[in-house]
């Protein structure tokens, strides 16, 4: 199987501990993808609701 990120060969074995990706430097830049918001999942417009728990309360002042 071929690395995600480089497409060199990647050891599938429990000997690797990096696997699906051939190496540290792959995983990283895999998680540095997610992490920055560039990979996305398919999907249909969300609309943006205020959950109740969000409101601000008045705060009474003594």
């Amino acid at each position: 199987m071929n690395c995600p990120i480089c497409k060199k060969p990647a050891e599938m074995s429990k000997d690797n501990p990096f696997r699906p990706f051939c190496s540290e430097r792959c995983r990283m830049i895999d998680l540095g993808t997610w992490a920055s918001g560039e990979y996305r999942v398919a999907g249909g417009k969300v609309e943006d609701k205020e959950h109740p728990d969000d409101r601000k309360k008045p705060r009474l002042l003594h």
